[in-house]
């Protein structure tokens, strides 16, 4: 995948757990991005490359910048902690061009924004936007105070009564309830969220009970690969054996080896790198292939081996 050089411009702590990079074309415009965008950030670590898949939470209409914004990983696998420990204003990086899983709908009479913790990051371009065409929406925040709520005296700031947040961390903690939200919704009304797999579950479940219909509902989460047991990947058409370490992705090390993967989001919900398996027992953690493609198919950045190997028509 190809990349263009970015420079970083400035590099603020948000949160004691959440680093914003202000990122600068080196030479030339940025290219220009729709709200909901992502891009891949290549890092070079001490011992891999890394490439993780972060939101732009800037306004699309700022062609001078992008931001990101980091959330710290309790257990790194090594990407957030390079972006807290080891990217400082005027280094240059690495990125992809700007890729779209999260539009907003261009039919939808109203948008309803759900976030987790440091799903906020795609709802700061999307509430541009929306201001923007003088839109219909309103934004709810699942945080907790003083850690995972980026952004949120801005937003509060900026959106009045259109913006709710809901603080676990306070005295009498709030809860988001998320069928209460969706049961005061026009017909008309879509659906978007982004955090945590068990926040993105509940909009679907409560949206299923509501009667919504799915094309209504849309989400995005960019979760890091869970760690598994070691494998061999054996590509069959070239005879290459690939080791996959317990704490590498079965797509990083085959992009490690030279084996080029197309991919968008490496989090298994957009289909990109759906790769044909031959042999073997496959652990799929993806959500976007269904029982039927699980047969013949896995996705090689969240799904692995359960055994030793796992041949791949590669």
């Amino acid at each position: 995948m190809s990349t263009l050089q970015v420079q970083v411009s400035a590099a603020r702590l948000l949160t004691p757990v959440v680093r914003e990079l202000t990122l600068r074309a080196v030479s030339g415009p940025l290219p220009p991005f729709s709200s909901g965008s992502h891009i891949q950030l290549v890092m070079q670590g001490a011992s891999r490359e890394m490439r993780n898949a972060y939101s732009l939470a800037s306004d699309p209409a700022d062609a001078h910048a992008w931001r990101i914004a980091v959330r710290k990983a309790d257990v790194s696998r090594g990407g957030s902690a390079y972006v807290h420990a080891d990217i400082e204003p005027g280094m240059t990086l690495r990125v992809t061009r700007p890729a779209n899983l999260f539009a907003l709908h261009a039919t939808a009479q109203r948008h309803v924004l759900i976030a987790g913790g440091i799903g906020i990051t795609p709802f700061i371009a999307h509430v541009a936007e929306l201001e923007r065409r003088h839109a219909d929406f309103e934004l709810h925040y699942a945080l907790r105070g003083g850690l995972s709520d980026a952004y949120a005296d801005e937003l509060r700031a900026r959106l009045g009564q259109r913006f709710h947040a809901y603080d676990s961390n306070a005295a009498a903690a709030q809860r988001l309830d998320v069928k209460r939200v969706l049961a005061t919704q026009p017909l008309g009304a879509h659906v978007y969220v982004c955090g945590p797999q068990s926040l993105i579950d509940a909009v679907h479940a409560g949206a299923r009970a509501l009667g919504w219909h799915a094309r209504r509902v849309h989400a995005e989460a960019f979760a890091a690969p869970a760690p598994g047991t070691p494998f061999t990947a054996v590509l069959a058409r070239s005879g290459q054996r690939v080791e996959v370490a317990a704490d590498r992705s079965l797509l990083e090390a085959l992009e490690a080896s030279g084996v080029a993967v197309p991919n968008l989001c490496r989090g298994g919900v957009c289909g990109q790198c759906a790769t044909r398996h031959l042999q073997g027992d496959v652990e799929h953690r993806d959500h976007f292939l269904d029982a039927g493609e699980r047969a013949t198919h896995l996705m090689p950045c969240v799904s692995r081996a359960c055994g030793d190997t796992l041949h791949l028509d590669l």
